[in-house]
């Protein structure tokens, strides 16, 4: 499975942007989808998941501002953000797991939020 993350950017305190995570290869594999973060000096987390029945969960830290999603294709999954706050700003990562416990990672896409 590879994985293309885009979406990333620069916005302003209050803000929306949407990342877009697009797979290719072997889709039928994907068990699930999930979102990461990664700011400076600190470890990577997790933001949000989705499974191929369309289960969605966030992390409480962001909960209420970001949503997962997907299109009617299955094969990209985005990450909507409102309500940014300069704490969101970090490198995110698209991540898909298959039924054969495998791991793919996309590129990450840096997201700044700052006025």
């Amino acid at each position: 499975v590879q994985l293309q993350a885009s979406g990333g950017g620069l916005v302003q305190p209050g803000g929306s942007l949407r990342l877009s995570c697009a797979a290719s290869g072997s889709i039928v594999s994907i068990m699930s989808w999930g979102w990461y973060r990664q700011a400076p000096g600190k470890q990577r987390e997790l933001v949000a998941t989705l499974t191929s029945d369309g289960s969605a969960n966030i992390a409480d830290s962001v909960k209420g501002r970001f949503t997962i999603s997907r299109d009617n294709t299955r094969t990209t999954v985005y990450l909507g953000m409102n309500s940014m706050k300069p704490d969101d700003t970090a490198v995110y990562y698209c991540s898909v797991r298959t039924w054969h416990s495998e791991n793919y990672w996309g590129q990450g896409t840096l997201v700044t939020v700052s006025s």
